[in-house]
């Protein structure tokens, strides 16, 4: 990934009306290819790497521009010339596109089926390299309320505390809750824990009189033996 030698400068060779930020006030930024948005991002290159080649090789080292929203800090950082502050700022941009990926699929959608839940979090949970547990509080007729991360980075036997929870649900008042989790696997199988947690849930859920309807892990169809990329508790008959 390292780029090692010297290439052409393609900015000097470009038209100066050519250039991307002479494109983007001229055309509009729909006009622009991925390379050129980007190189808009990077604002600069490096040395003997114009912005514009060190675009294209980010891009293809990716896969595509959406392969970037799941680099870490340190995958940036393999490229030349890309240091800590602009490896957090394209960090950050990433974090801005996934967050409106997610919110572009609909404002309080109603969430009843394990498939819908998968959907909606997907872009939330994607390239993911620690677990996260979230709570999705939901009214009577099962639309969001809202969507609130309880932990990050958990140890496999003390994933979530019930506590946190209904917490959260209360404070929202909500009717009923469902419980999301990834596993950075890919394979969402739940284990032990997960299933000794969940009969927790259960219970304290009862407790306070808030219906949980599911608890669903996520992953990726590839990892996953059902080849469905998440898992029910619902669905499995462990809830």
């Amino acid at each position: 990934m390292n780029l090692t030698s010297e290439t052409p400068n393609r900015l000097q060779t470009l038209a100066v009306g050519e250039r991307p930020q002479e494109r983007l006030q001229r055309l509009g930024p729909a006009m622009l290819s991925d390379t050129e948005l980007l190189a808009m991002l990077l604002r600069s290159g490096t040395r003997g790497h114009d912005v514009l080649s060190l675009a294209t090789r980010l891009i293809a080292d990716a896969g595509s521009l959406a392969g970037l929203t799941r680099w870490r800090e340190e995958d940036f950082r393999k490229l030349k010339g890309i240091g800590r502050v602009k490896a957090l700022q394209l960090l950050a941009v990433m974090e801005i596109a996934r967050r409106v990926l997610r919110e572009e699929r609909g404002t309080a959608p109603i969430l009843e089926r394990a498939d819908t839940v998968a959907d909606y979090m997907v872009p939330l949970a994607q390239g993911l390299e620690v677990e996260k547990f979230w709570v999705l509080c939901l009214n009577r007729k099962n639309r969001l309320l809202k969507c609130v991360e309880v932990t990050s980075g958990t140890a496999s036997n003390s994933l979530v505390h019930p506590r946190e929870v209904f917490r959260e649900a209360i404070r929202e008042a909500a009717s009923a809750v469902i419980c999301v989790h990834n596993h950075p696997s890919g394979d969402p199988a739940p284990s032990s824990a997960d299933v000794r947690v969940t009969r927790q849930l259960r219970e304290a859920a009862r407790a306070v009189e808030i219906d949980l309807l599911d608890h669903v892990i996520l992953g990726a169809a590839s990892a996953d033996p059902a080849g469905v990329g998440h898992f029910s508790f619902r669905r499995g008959g462990l809830l």
